[in-house]
């Protein structure tokens, strides 16, 4: 009889992670070819060439690491977790918490306690919204987000303000899209309840000063919210430095399967809130006349998660961490400023948003092409990009713009690439010369 295969993380092509050499510091360089053939998509053509990707900010490639944990998972360990004593159920069960271990280092919470497995950024932001919400909001407070926001740090908190006859408000962009802190702190006042603000822009790149933003929010006793679906593949990051209360991520964003991510919560915040659905898993006892809940992290996990994309999950962060993060974001530092300058050789681009402290996106207009046709065309000539409002419409408002042309970057990204671009951009204003 065969036994189930236990679960391994490969590393990358089924290397270990590269050491630290013996004064501490890896000084090798950034190998973004080797990275390259980590990304069996990327060897790919697209409308007969070969494919450049440059939509990484709505969801990134994945390892072939990743993949292959995928697989070993459902063909030689698949079975349901934190139910089973059978060999299979504590395998999987095992592999799954590693994860949400592994997630806790990353992110240097305090407690695997304090990571919530949800089904994305979106999900984690409703779940506080809903729980946090509901018991700390009431008629008459107000919450802040900021105008740079994706949709899913908007809506959720517009639901909690309806119910419970609160007051969204808005902090302002400046015409370079940022963040204009003067307004931030004349709105923080003694009806603030949260702060709810994204650590990155998906539409315009900038980098907030989130120190900052948690730091001013905390001298008033109000807590923040931070949504790091843009941030979290391409900075080194401490919530416990940083202090934030809750912190929301996605593992597709950071080369990771769909379908699953994290709820980072202060342990005492997580303790006091009820939970937001009920059902399987996060219960203690349940009788006709009361259910008593489970422990930190599952009271807020009911019902059969998605095992395999946890488990791929803890080979995603492994992977992210073997390449490490430094050089990765000192690599895409480089070649954002290679593509922008790059770009900006062709006059008739106008790019759309221009922070100081910006990351990995670009978002653009072409004189006399609406970005719908631009991308088309771009896609004709092999070059993936993302067009549209991207889930910000009040940024589209603030510029004006009905919608914009976005090349998101990654670590697996080249200068070859945006080479590509800019000829597939000038071959789209030739079209419509």
């Amino acid at each position: 009889m065969n036994r189930p295969v236990r679960i391994e993380t490969p590393s990358r092509e089924g290397k270990a992670p590269p050491q630290v050499r013996a004064g501490g510091i890896d000084d090798s360089p950034f190998d973004v070819e080797k990275v390259r053939r980590d990304f069996p998509l990327l060897k790919s053509l697209m409308n007969g060439k070969p494919l450049v990707y440059l939509d990484s900010a709505a969801s990134a490639q994945k390892p072939s690491c990743v993949l292959e944990a995928l697989n070993v998972f459902y063909t030689g360990c698949y079975s349901n977790i934190h139910r089973g004593v059978y060999h299979l159920s504590a395998a999987a069960t095992q592999a799954y918490e590693e994860s949400r271990r592994k997630a806790a280092r990353l992110i240097h919470a305090r407690s695997e306690r304090e990571i919530i497995f949800v089904r994305g950024a979106t999900e984690a932001i409703n779940l506080v919204a809903f729980s946090w919400g509901d018991r700390n909001v009431s008629e008459g407070d107000e919450i802040l987000v900021s105008e740079m926001e994706h949709h899913s740090n908007i809506v959720p908190w517009q639901f909690l303000c309806e119910r419970k006859g609160a007051r969204l408000r808005v902090i302002p962009i400046d015409d370079r899209g940022e963040l204009i802190l003067e307004e931030y702190e004349r709105l923080l006042g003694p009806k603030t309840k949260i702060v709810a603000v994204t650590h990155q822009s998906n539409s315009l790149g900038t980098v907030n000063p989130v120190s900052k933003i948690v730091d001013m929010a905390h001298r008033q006793g109000v807590p923040v919210l931070l949504d790091g679906a843009q941030a979290i593949p391409h900075h080194r990051l401490d919530v416990q430095q940083l202090d934030c209360d809750f912190y929301a991520f996605s593992a597709h964003k950071m080369y990771g399967p769909t379908g699953i991510g994290v709820l980072y919560g202060r342990e005492k915040l997580l303790e006091e809130m009820p939970p937001w659905q009920g059902g399987g898993d996060m219960i203690r006892t349940v009788t006709f006349d009361k259910t008593t809940y489970a422990e930190l992290p599952h009271k807020f996990e009911a019902g059969t998660p998605n095992i395999a994309g946890g488990v791929g999950f803890g080979t995603t962060i492994d992977y992210l961490v073997g390449l490490d993060l430094d050089k990765v974001a000192a690599y895409e530092r480089e070649l954002l400023r290679y593509a922008l300058a790059t770009l900006s050789e062709i006059p008739q681009i106008r790019f759309i948003g221009t922070a100081r402290e910006r990351c990995s996106v670009i978002s653009f207009e072409l004189e006399g092409v609406h970005p719908h046709d631009v991308g088309t065309i771009l896609d004709g000539e092999g070059v993936a990009i993302r067009t549209g409002h991207h889930c910000t419409q009040p940024v589209m408002d603030h510029f004006g713009v009905p919608a914009t042309a976005r090349a998101s970057l990654a670590c697996y990204n080249t200068k070859e690439d945006i080479n590509r671009l800019a000829g597939a951009i000038r071959k789209a204003l030739e079209v419509f010369r």
